[in-house]
């Protein structure tokens, strides 16, 4: 394993990896912690911010092109900027069960299959954790 990768890649791309890493982390912690707490609150604000700069960050980086200098995976960045929102707003309204699914699916779409998908051969995370 070795940070040499990533710390040449372009900044961007290492502002992306650094806030998708905290992202993960404040998450993960998120889930395990109580609910509808004034800490919950803080944290989830947080996390909604980590999310929405991993998407916003995601659509400057251009490493894979499908459709011009976008891929699949910025489709997944435009339903985070939609849908971190809309999580938002229906906490803010109580709607407890819709912002709970709302925040599970980023969670999982964004952070854990993205997460998967950086780690295949080529790609500046595969190298970071599997040398190369």
């Amino acid at each position: 394993m070795t940070l040499a990768p990533l710390l040449d890649a372009p900044a961007v791309i290492q502002f992306h990896a650094a806030f998708a890493f905290a992202a993960i982390g404040l998450g993960a912690a998120q889930f395990l912690a109580p609910k509808g707490t004034l800490p919950h609150r803080t944290v989830g604000w947080a996390w909604a911010t980590l999310m929405m700069l991993v998407a916003g960050t995601s659509l400057f980086i251009h490493t894979i092109r499908m459709w011009g200098p976008w891929s699949p995976i910025h489709l997944l960045s435009l339903f985070t900027l939609v849908v971190v929102p809309l999580a938002v707003w229906r906490a803010r309204r109580h709607d407890v069960r819709s912002h709970r699914q709302a925040m599970i699916w980023i969670f999982a779409l964004a952070l854990v299959v993205t997460g998967l998908f950086t780690l295949a051969p080529g790609r500046i995370m595969n190298k970071v954790v599997f040398g190369g």
